[in-house]
């Protein structure tokens, strides 16, 4: 049986040839570890296996794993509601899922209150599903701009998900234009942005040839939940 550390790897190579074939340094692409679920035993391997930026989708896990593990660089890649926008705003580094004007409210308002500026990434629905969330891309600017306006927020970039398909084919006939469409919403921004956060276990080579500055990685590092 492989172990972590094997399979940090294989991932890391993966990364490193999906940059080669785009003509990209893999050096820009931040690889983080998607421990949600998974216990604080497994966060400090993931720790010791070189693996220092962490996400997880719910602001409670975020909270204990933080004060267990307060070295970890922790992102929050799941959906937000306004009423844990506190702890949000006091305890990531990044948080990735601002999907509207009164989420950037929240979290300016709790940011301020914990005499922080927090960095943040637009969530863009770029798969076009119902379940997904995110704003639709044709507003994506307009909430950028929102965000940016905010004096205890700093507009970092973007983040999206592409929808899976059953085969591989069929998940890079999926995932490949609309991960074009998020770094192009990114690069047509009125200023530059640093982050363009897409790509999951499944399709996270395609999103590195197509420009993600930040994979978001689970299973393919830990297993099946």
């Amino acid at each position: 049986m492989s172990t972590l550390a094997d399979r940090v790897a294989r991932v890391r190579d993966e990364i490193a040839a999906s940059a080669l074939r785009a003509g990209r340094d893999a050096a820009d692409v931040t690889l983080i570890a998607v421990t949600k679920t998974h216990p604080v035993e497994t966060v400090r391997e993931a720790l010791a296996a070189g693996l220092t930026d962490l996400g997880e989708n719910r602001v409670q896990e975020l909270a204990a794993k933080a004060a267990a593990v307060p070295e970890a660089r922790w992102h929050l890649i799941g959906s937000l509601q306004r009423n844990k926008a506190r702890d949000a705003a006091r305890l990531a580094a990044l948080v990735h899922t601002v999907d509207d004007d009164a989420l950037a409210e929240a979290l300016d308002r709790k940011a301020g209150e914990a005499g922080r500026v927090l960095p943040v990434l637009v969530q863009v629905n770029i798969s076009g599903e119902d379940a997904k969330h995110g704003v639709v891309p044709d507003a994506a600017h307009d909430l950028m701009d929102t965000v940016a306006g905010r004096p205890n927020l700093a507009l970092a970039g973007v983040m999206g998900m592409a929808a899976f398909g059953e085969t591989p084919d069929e998940t890079e006939r999926l995932a490949r234009p609309a991960f074009r469409r998020l770094r192009a919403l990114a690069d047509g921004y009125s200023r530059p942005l640093d982050v363009v956060s897409m790509g999951m276990s499944g399709d996270f080579g395609i999103a590195v040839e197509e420009g993600a500055t930040h994979v978001r990685v689970g299973t393919a590092l830990f297993g099946t939940r």
